[in-house]
């Protein structure tokens, strides 16, 4: 997605700052003082620090002495190929052509992206508004449950008729149980509905505590007996615990609500 935040990778090799390299070229930034030569070719300050925290992944002024050597020979070796007789003639490949132009919208893509969101970021009415539609939309209680997972309907059935005639839930969960949870009897902790695929979900909710289904559940993973051992009021996460993320979100609505208003232009 060309709207993610984020610069290089630690670790990554050379040939990848190579090419992040080539893009910042190809994005025209506004050069400051020149670094180095390479073939007639200026490295500007502003393109050698942007290449040297996609690298160190830290602000190009925390940079020891030997990381910034050792960056800026990389970076000359992007500009001394990059200015041979060949990539001349490469440039007017249309692969060649195709990706340099890709990377060109991708960059201003980002910044126009970046310029919106700054302009229009989430205000604390809207985060706090946002927080509280999604609290009234929360489910009110959340579950304690075990389950016992098997292929067929007839073996889930055999299964609710011993636990009608008195087996132990978790025992029969260790031993017939093919999901993940069998070998702890089945034991699938604390959830809320919504973590759960709608079939379990509906399932859980209509027993009681201390009930098993009578029926099997059938869900995409096999079949299913299920035994709700508790329940509680659920308790939402306290806003400032997500804040980081409601804000976010209504920001990428505003963005998408942006591109649309975008697209729609096209069709005039």
């Amino acid at each position: 997605m060309i709207f993610n935040k984020g610069s290089g990778i630690p670790g990554t090799r050379p040939a990848a700052g190579v090419i992040a390299a080539i893009a910042l070229l190809v994005s025209g930034s506004l050069w400051a003082e020149t670094v180095a030569t390479v073939n007639g070719a200026e490295i500007s300050s502003d393109v050698f620090n942007m290449y040297l925290e996609s690298r160190i992944q830290k602000p190009a002024a925390a940079a020891t002495p030997d990381e910034r050597a050792t960056i800026l020979d990389e970076i000359k070796d992007v500009y001394l190929l990059s200015t041979q007789p060949r990539a001349k003639e490469l440039r007017q490949d249309p692969r060649t052509k195709a990706t340099l132009e890709l990377q060109s919208r991708g960059i201003l893509a980002q910044a126009v992206a970046g310029d919106f969101l700054s302009s229009n970021a989430a205000s604390d009415a809207e985060i706090k508004s946002a927080y509280d539609e999604q609290i009234a939309l929360a489910p009110p209680l959340e579950f304690k449950a075990r389950h016992i997972l098997v292929e067929t309907q007839s073996q889930a059935q055999e299964l609710v008729e011993a636990l009608n005639g008195g087996a132990d839930f978790a025992e029969l969960a260790k031993e017939k149980s093919t999901g993940p949870s069998g070998p702890n009897g089945g034991d699938l902790g604390w959830f809320g509905p919504n973590q759960m695929v709608a079939p379990f979900s509906q399932a859980v909710a209509s027993l009681e505590d201390g009930a098993f289904t009578k029926s099997p559940v059938q869900t995409q993973f096999g079949w299913h007996v299920i035994l709700r051992e508790e329940s509680r009021e659920s308790k939402p996460p306290t806003l400032e615990s997500v804040r980081d993320v409601v804000k976010q979100r209504i920001e990428q609505e505003k963005l998408q609500k942006y591109l649309q208003e975008l697209r729609a232009t096209l069709d005039k």
